[in-house]
């Protein structure tokens, strides 16, 4: 892509995405923290306060989304304009497995990533939305540098488990936020603890106090810690949201409490 076809490709994308008010990038320098639990949970939750939301998958090497939200429709291509399903009122989804077989490797080295997100942001016709979720692979590579650098207004949610092993990797996530002067909205603190369903006492399965000290560290708040809830695997494989099915739970609750304090760091 030469100079003139970039300006071109960027200019798309900015008349494409000037109709979504907020762009958050769910990322993580470390693997296995349920990063897209998160980004799938915290869209869920904002089409069910009523925001208009979108949620773009852009794991393009383990793209899972479409089976977390339960997506059985197909984008509709009219000619070089991408239509994406709506997965529930007020949520629209967008993945790469829409359009590969479901077992099918993504072979594809940076350029072509690149290129494949370009693509989700100026050709996908997501139209006016509160919120555009965008999640991520873990680590720093291509994917999220490439919407850091496209999406100037995005800002970054941050998701952590209290190990130190977690947060040795997502102090990398966050530093790269600053070298690329993007707003850090806050932390997430995933699988904090567990409450023992017979006795009622905490269990803290990975550490504890992770997300606290990080957050202190770099002065980022801490929008959310929230619980373990093995429930929450079944959920995930049959396209179910913990707000919609976990209502009045420790986990729902904590989720709403998450949004919120959100709202107040897009304000």
């Amino acid at each position: 892509m030469n100079s003139e076809e970039m300006a071109q490709t960027m200019q798309k994308i900015t008349d494409n995405v000037k109709t979504i008010k907020n762009k958050t990038l769910v990322m993580s320098g470390k693997g296995g923290v349920g990063k897209s639990t998160v980004a799938v949970n915290l869209a869920l939750a904002l089409a069910d306060e009523g925001y208009k939301t979108g949620l773009m998958d852009i794991d393009l090497h383990g793209p899972n989304v479409s089976r977390m939200v339960g997506l059985k429709k197909s984008p509709q291509v009219v000619e070089e304009q991408i239509f994406p399903p709506e997965v529930l009122p007020n949520l629209k989804v967008m993945s790469i497995s829409s359009f590969i077989e479901e077992d099918a490797p993504v072979v594809w080295r940076g350029p072509m990533k690149t290129t494949a997100i370009y693509q989700f942001l100026g050709d996908v016709i997501w139209g006016e939305l509160d919120f555009l979720v965008i999640d991520s692979p873990p680590g720093t590579g291509d994917e999220p540098l490439t919407i850091l650098q496209t999406l100037i207004d995005v800002g970054a949610l941050i998701v952590t488990t209290p190990q130190e092993v977690a947060i040795q990797d997502v102090k990398r996530a966050i530093n790269l936020v600053k070298t690329m002067h993007r707003k850090i909205l806050g932390l997430v603190e995933n699988m904090s603890y567990l409450t023992c369903p017979k006795c009622g006492e905490r269990i803290d399965l990975f550490g504890s106090g992770g997300g606290k000290r990080l957050s202190e560290s770099f002065s980022i708040p801490l929008l959310a810690s929230l619980p373990f809830d093995p429930r929450l695997v079944g959920l995930a494989d049959n396209g179910q949201g913990i707000v919609t099915h976990m209502r009045g739970s420790q986990l729902e609750k904590a989720y709403r409490s998450m949004i919120y304090n959100l709202l107040q760091r897009v304000k």
